[in-house]
């Protein structure tokens, strides 16, 4: 494994141990938010989801009957399929929901009060509402009131003052009683109870909520899902509401409506063409009753009960040439009733007749057609006005297609009635052969003409009256469904798992995202990795934080500060084993002040000394004298360092201040604090003291000023044989550091600087320790787990 591997690995490591020291906070988080998820899902209403799956057939599908003799006209009648998205948008539309909203009385709710929160009683209500004003009145009512049951007869009413159901002051109530009239501001009232096991309860909080239809309708247009795969004839439909049976119901009853709302599209048509047929029906009967009458009249006049025979051929001819004659005098009747029906005004709808026996395809195609764009256009209609660019398009297109009938209709028109010119020539020919019946005969025979004429075009209307009649019932849904709505009865939201491990995470993340945005802000040091990140300068070792009691370490003592300060010896050692010089002179300096300077000068000079070596501590920091505070003596002799600069009558031994507990180990307190401490440094005496002492001690230990706020320590640092930097966790600025100490390392303006970390905490990005072994008090002695950082 290489170092850039290490590296990361001790990264990742102490990444993890940040957040494994906020364990505590991270589990309160934790509790609190599924708290909060459990209170939520103790309160929230439950959703439950139905389905229903439809296949819309196609128009082929949908209108094809089982009898021969209409299978030509049902195509002309219904036209083609507008597509998947089109019927889904008229399952969605404001019309249809209407319809379905009024049926169910979804705008009608019935809720009680129960246990945790109030539930809609969809399914047998405790009470029912009869109201004495119309239907378009109570469906625009936005109207909430509050009952509670105080006997099987008796109820108090309260008005709606915006809260959920919970208990009222009953004195606010009015005492009712059921079957009773209540005048409210949209009419009189009634409430009834259940029976059964289904009667209000007494003492229940009931709540009866009337919305407007429209308000409820704008809310299902929201809710109702529809899906259908890319060309594909399948719908699905979905919906979530709180109660199940409810969204059972709503997808059953727009299915259902759907379908009676297609088939109503699809028979207008052929009430349509029943109208037209049943209006020329009563013509011809007026017209065919008033030929009889004439040929029973003309009977009786001249006393025919019998014709005479003539020539077997022209009579086989004259009956060939008159049939001719009906069929085309029939046609153009025919056409001249459609023409009067495209012409009139005070239609009740804008479609045509279709194939009416003219027996012209153009005719019937156009006709189609016509009758496909009126469709369309009453349809986008019933959601639209008459404005919208769509409908604006169909009606010219309508008018276009009525133009172009018009004109057809006269074209044949104009070559029947030169085909019956003809025919009527040729009639008359053959019968000036007949010269020789009577002329009697002849106008018998001429009026029967008009009765064969007429009774043919009777009984041809009859046969499609019946054939509309016929195709009136044998329609079918245009929607075939394939699933009934249904549901699992398992609530869909809230989702108790995804609300709970939402929960779980969002739990973590605030407290990890906290430690997180602060670790990133966080310009401090609290690790060897950190120090070592932004200055390439040795590193001499790190310093356990400990509480104020143990300020001191002692000869025996096996804490994790007193093992901390070993192996810094140690590696002071092994740092200035090639210096030559009897006493090895140690600068202990820091950045600024609080940094634990002298703690470090104080407590490494007392672990050398109890290896048995000769210690002297120099307290060069004359400024903020700390030395003997920190070891707790009170020194008689009232000189020190500064008095011995100043007065070149005292000696060095008249300032040592020997310790009283610790043979091996003597002080030179910093004396009196003079006004001009950086001048008084640069004094020659302070090479002669460190020569003075050259021999008499193994080592000497300078507690020198911070170089971030003075200079003191450099104009002295000449004298150093090593500088530890004392650099405190948790208290300097990365960015600080830097700009102090690199210069001074680049420039060897400190000799032999290393780095020494002192405070380092177990906790936050520390590393933990593990001086001591399991020595000490409590050998081997674990926390418990509430007690861990």
């Amino acid at each position: 494994m290489d170092k850039n591997q290490i590296s990361n690995s001790v990264d990742l490591r102490q990444n993890v141990e940040l957040y494994i020291s906020h364990w505590k906070i991270i589990l309160l988080s934790v509790i609190i938010c599924v708290s909060l998820a459990y209170t939520h899902l103790r309160y929230a209403t439950s959703m439950y989801k139905a389905n229903a799956t439809i296949k819309i057939k196609d128009d082929g599908q949908a209108n094809k009957l089982p009898t021969s003799m209409l299978e030509g006209g049902s195509q002309a009648i219904f036209g083609t399929s507008k597509g998947i998205e089109d019927e889904m948008k008229i399952m969605q539309s404001r019309s249809l929901l209407e319809t379905v909203v009024k049926n169910l009385k979804l705008n009608i709710g019935i809720f009680e009060r129960g246990s945790i929160k109030e539930l809609e009683r969809y399914e047998n209500p405790p009470v029912s509402l009869s109201f004495f004003e119309s239907d378009s009145i109570i469906n625009s009512v936005n109207y909430v009131v509050y009952i509670k049951v105080k006997s099987t007869t008796d109820f108090l009413l309260f008005k709606d003052d915006g809260a959920s159901l919970i208990d009222r002051d009953e004195s606010e109530g009015i005492l009712h009683g059921f079957g009773e009239k209540i005048e409210t501001n949209f009419g009189g009232l009634v409430l009834t109870p259940n029976v059964g096991k289904y009667a209000p309860r007494v003492g229940s909080n009931i709540k009866i909520k009337i919305e407007p239809i429209r308000k409820v309708v704008g809310k299902y247009s929201k809710m109702i899902e529809l899906s259908s795969d890319k060309e594909s004839n399948i719908i699905n439909l979905g919906i979530k509401e709180t109660n199940p049976k409810k969204a059972i119901d709503i997808l059953d009853e727009v299915i259902k409506s759907y379908n009676e709302d297609i088939l109503s599209d699809k028979e207008d048509v052929v009430r349509i063409t029943s109208d037209f047929i049943n209006n020329r029906l009563q013509k011809v009967s007026e017209e065919l009753e008033q030929v009889d009458y004439t040929a029973e009249q003309l009977q009786k006049k001249n006393r025919l009960t019998a014709l005479n025979s003539q020539a077997d051929i022209n009579i086989q001819n004259e009956k060939a040439t008159q049939s001719q004659i009906a069929t085309t005098s029939n046609k153009i009747q025919l056409i001249e009733f459609l023409e009067e029906e495209i012409s009139a005004e005070d239609r009740p709808s804008d479609m045509l007749p279709s194939d009416i026996g003219i027996g012209d395809p153009n005719t019937a195609q156009v006709t189609q057609r016509y009758n496909e764009l009126v469709r369309e256009r009453d349809r986008l209609l019933k959601n639209s006005s008459e404005k919208n660019p769509v409908v604006a398009n169909l009606n010219d297109q309508i008018d276009a297609l009525k133009q172009n009938l018009k004109s057809s209709l006269q074209n044949m028109k104009e070559t029947s009635q030169l085909t019956l010119e003809n025919l009527t020539k040729e009639r008359n020919r053959i019968s000036g052969q007949l010269y020789a019946a009577p002329t009697k005969a002849r106008q018998f025979r001429d009026i029967k003409r008009q009765q064969d004429i007429k009774e043919s075009l009777y009984l041809y209307l009859l046969q499609r009256r019946e054939e509309s009649a016929i195709k009136l019932g044998m329609y079918t849904p245009n929607a075939k469904i394939i699933d009934s709505a249904y549901s699992s009865y398992m609530p869909v939201a809230p989702n108790k798992m995804i609300t709970y491990l939402a929960a779980i995470l969002f739990g973590l993340a605030i407290p990890i995202g906290f430690i997180i945005i602060t670790d990133l802000l966080d310009t401090r040091l609290y690790n060897k990795n950190d120090l070592l990140s932004i200055l390439s300068i040795p590193y001499l070792g790190d310093i356990p934080k400990t509480s104020k009691k143990e300020k001191l370490i002692k000869k025996v003592d096996y804490s994790s500060k007193a093992e901390a300060f070993r192996i810094l010896r140690s590696n002071i050692d092994f740092m200035l084993k090639d210096v030559k010089t009897k006493s090895k002179k140690l600068f202990v300096t820091s950045t600024k002040a609080q940094e634990g300077k002298s703690h470090t000068s104080v407590n490494l000079a007392s672990s050398i000394s109890y290896s048995n070596k000769r210690v002297l501590i120099i307290e060069m920091d004359i400024r903020i004298p700390k030395i003997l505070n920190y070891l707790n003596i009170k020194s008689t002799n009232k000189v020190g360092l500064t008095d011995y600069i100043i007065d070149k009558s005292i000696i060095p031994e008249d300032i040592v201040v020997n310790h009283p507990d610790n043979s091996c180990l003597d002080i030179i307190p910093s004396g009196t604090i003079p006004p001009n401490p950086a001048e008084l440094l640069m004094s020659d005496r302070v090479g002669e003291l460190f020569q003075y002492f050259e021999n008499k001690y193994d080592y000497i230990v300078a507690d020198t000023s911070a170089v971030g706020l003075v200079s003191d320590t450099l104009l002295i640092s000449k004298y150093a044989d090593m500088f530890i930097y004392v650099v405190s966790a948790d208290n300097v600025d990365k960015r600080q550091l830097k700009h102090v100490i690199e210069p001074l390392y680049e420039d060897n303006r400190l000799p032999r600087l290393s780095l020494l970390l002192n405070g380092v905490s177990s906790g936050k990005k520390g590393y933990g320790y593990g001086y001591g072994y399991g020595y000490g008090n409590s050998p081997g002695k674990k926390k418990k787990w509430y007690q861990r950082n």
